[in-house]
């Protein structure tokens, strides 16, 4: 099939071979220390869970970062992303041991969520370096095969991570801490991996001579900065609207998160280990939804452009999200998660592809760590307002039903849009200011065409 020799063709690119795998590896670390927290907070033995508690803790860990994450883009925009990888993963290792100590020893609850925080806030400038980086390791007719593959296979290995970590809770007679340990050195081996990576092959760009303004002065910059980056971001419609779709799908698939959570802690088991087993078995069929994104998400891109798929993708939750949700019983609720996986993973691809192509690269380490905020708040927005509806249980006929209704609302709202003119795209791939060496330039040449099976 063409879509695999295209594939191919950027496995022979040694530069994205290794944005690759410091994307795997730090991915990897990511889903076990996000799993040994899961079982930490939700299913301790000790823990009597609520929908409110769950989004207490996401509302802990993920809301103080969208305070400062439109400051994290200007960062990006300044600093070598390598060295965002580098030292940011070095970082996020020791902070992970840091909570590895803190889960063994009684400490207050406040001190455990600080130290969780300090490591997904890291983790913000590292995923929105490596979503900004990636135009410049391949060609512009090459970023939608690229977007399907490199951050589809960052979640499988997101996915692949916390089943290694329910593997090791299980061996290691339910040891969050050591689980937390095996996150902190697969950040280490993310941070040696990237040293692979040239220093200034991943940008940004910036004139020569250019120097660093002063802290205040930086304060000031990254205001004055943010502003011009959404607007930069307003006047590029298509990314605009691909980036508000894909925030409304976050909201309903965290909504459906914390659902999930209470059924299989309270309502599919008698016990916590069996309700983990569980959760890990749903994860693993969300994961495979992802898988699928990537395979179908090219070549529908192909026939239905990026919008047309995430309208797409979007529809087809709010029809199989209620039929399959509705009976909440195992079975079909995991065939809902493989659903709302591929739904979900193939909206991002589209949305990661719609705003690094409009997007300047100039702005695009601040767009993406706007895309975070909103991915963080919509999250937690959806937490909050599951544990208004949810019962002990989980089970809510009402939240399904709502979340169905948003999911046909921002269907019906992409289709209704107008289609005026945009700016043209972003010479994302430009090899005149940015690219890689000739050796690699060369092989592009062979994804110029579109992608069909």
């Amino acid at each position: 099939m063409p879509v695999v020799r295209d594939l191919r063709v950027l496995l022979r690119l040694s530069d994205f071979r290794n944005l690759l795998a410091v994307r795997l590896l730090s991915q990897a670390a990511d889903g076990v220390y996000q799993v040994a927290l899961a079982t930490h907070v939700v299913f301790s033995p000790e823990k009597q869970t609520s929908p409110a508690a769950i989004a207490s803790a996401m509302a802990v860990l993920l809301l103080p970062y969208s305070a400062i994450g439109p400051f994290a883009g200007v960062l990006l925009d300044r600093w070598r992303r390598r060295q965002v990888f580098l030292y940011g993963n070095l970082l996020r290792a020791f902070l992970a041991c840091v909570t590895g100590m803190l889960i063994a020893t009684p400490v207050p609850d406040w001190l455990f969520y600080a130290s969780a925080l300090s490591v997904t806030a890291v983790n913000r400038f590292v995923l929105a370096g490596l979503s900004a980086s990636l135009p410049h390791v391949v060609g512009p007719d090459q970023l939608v095969t690229a977007n399907a593959l490199s951050p589809t296979a960052g979640t499988l290995a997101a996915v692949a991570g916390g089943g290694l970590a329910f593997l090791v809770r299980v061996l290691a007679s339910d040891s969050d801490a050591l689980v937390v340990l095996l996150g902190a050195a697969l950040y280490l081996c993310a941070a040696l991996v990237s040293l692979r990576l040239a220093i200034g092959l991943l940008g940004p760009d910036h004139p020569p001579g250019r120097i660093h303004p002063s802290i205040a002065e930086g304060i000031a910059l990254a205001t004055r900065g943010m502003i011009e980056g959404l607007r930069h971001l307003a006047a590029r419609r298509p990314a605009a609207r691909a980036l508000a779709a894909m925030t409304m799908m976050r909201f309903c698939y965290g909504a459906l998160f914390v659902m999930l959570l209470m059924l299989c802690r309270y309502s599919w088991s008698d016990n916590e280990s069996d309700g983990l087993a569980l959760l890990g078995v749903a994860v693993g069929a969300s994961g495979a939804g992802f898988f699928a994104a990537a395979v179908v998400t090219p070549w529908l891109v192909g026939r239905l452009g990026t919008l047309g798929w995430i309208t797409a993708c979007s529809a087809g939750a709010a029809v199989l999200v209620p039929a399959l949700g509705l009976s909440f019983t195992p079975g079909p609720m995991l065939a809902a998660a493989f659903v709302l996986g591929l739904a979900t993973q193939g909206a991002k691809i589209s949305t990661d592809t719609e705003v690094q192509s409009r997007v300047d690269d100039d702005y695009r380490g601040r767009v993406f760590s706007v895309y975070d905020v909103l991915f963080n708040i919509a999250f937690v927005g959806a937490a909050a307002v599951a544990s208004l509806i949810l019962p002990a249980n989980g089970r809510s006929v009402l939240l399904l039903l709502c979340v169905a209704a948003l999911y046909a609302l921002t269907a019906a709202l992409l289709t209704r849009l107008p289609r005026g003119a945009d700016p043209a795209p972003a010479a994302a791939g430009d090899r005149s200011r940015d690219g890689p060496p000739e050796r690699q330039s060369r092989p592009a040449d062979h994804c110029s065409r579109p992608i069909r099976w």
